[in-house]
């Protein structure tokens, strides 16, 4: 008996909040053949918005139709949405400095299928981590950054970006601020770890000025990158607690740990197209 090739999608779309949303959309992709196999949705009262997220199974050949149906609903809802196969991997280009624990991470989950992506390539203002790069076959870039190169510098980020069809940037621990011309061309296709909970203890050595004041937290924040220096739209938070006996050193072996677990979390999420963002906050449908 024949059956016809399946594959997996996933639709998010976003509308207006109204009654009857669901009631459009999912007779629809009944009647186009698609087996709804996940389905989050979310209402915010606040910014009367609401949020889908569907995985579905369905015929390669019915793609047109399904896409067809959705530009007719959207009509009706005054709806966005996007559709994307589950089978190709979202294009990551990632910008690093000296600390390589976030990197190390990221490279393994990669390696062993943890990360839905394909990482194009690294970039640096440092060549410490080239051999790194390379022990993983990845394209490694080295622009070095002075305040007077700081232009030239990031048009040639812009140029590896977009060359490389990167999706999404990850900044894992690069120690520059963009400046805000950079950052608007990369609005919502950017995610940085910062090295605490936020609101932060803010400078130089923050583990240590954290360790001075006692702290019994130690935690990570990923988000968006924004204009607005570390107040991006937060994706993922973690903490580890911790005691009096934790040297300003353990925090910080601590603390790395946190930060790589919350950046891949985060990447995964915003590969899989479980992030929406609204506003100056995200909905996350994990």
């Amino acid at each position: 008996m024949y059956r016809p090739q399946m594959s997996e999608f996933v639709i998010t779309l976003k509308c207006p909040d109204k009654p009857g949303i669901l009631a459009k959309i999912t007779p629809f992709l009944l009647e186009c053949g698609c087996d709804i196999r996940e389905a989050s949705v979310f209402g915010d009262k606040e910014t009367d918005v609401f949020f889908i997220r569907m995985q579905i199974a369905a015929k390669d050949e019915s793609l047109p139709e399904i896409e067809c149906g959705l530009k007719s609903i959207s009509e009706q809802l005054s709806l966005t949405w996007e559709i994307h196969a589950v089978a190709n991997k979202m294009r990551v280009l990632i910008a690093v400095s000296k600390f390589d624990h976030c990197l190390n991470d990221l490279f393994h989950k990669w390696k062993i299928g943890y990360l839905p992506i394909d990482i194009v390539g690294i970039v640096s203002n440092h060549p410490d981590l080239k051999g790194l790069a390379d022990w993983y076959g990845v394209p490694y870039h080295y622009l070095p950054i002075t305040k007077e190169t700081k232009a030239d510098q990031e048009a040639e980020f812009w140029r590896l970006i977009s060359e490389s069809g990167a999706e999404l940037t990850v900044l894992a621990r690069y120690m520059q601020i963009l400046s805000d011309e950079f950052t608007k061309k990369i609005s919502g296709k950017c995610i940085n770890i910062h090295h605490s909970f936020l609101p932060s203890f803010k400078g130089a050595k923050p583990y240590h000025q954290a360790f001075t004041r006692g702290v019994k937290l130690i935690g990570a924040t990923a988000h968006y990158v924004t204009e607005d220096l570390d107040e991006g739209p937060i994706i993922e938070q973690d903490v580890r607690r911790i005691t009096h006996a934790a040297s300003a050193e353990e925090m910080v072996e601590l603390g790395r740990e946190v930060e790589a677990s919350v950046l891949a979390r985060a990447i995964k999420w915003h590969a899989e197209h479980r992030l929406f963002l609204n506003g100056n906050k995200t909905i996350v449908f994990n």
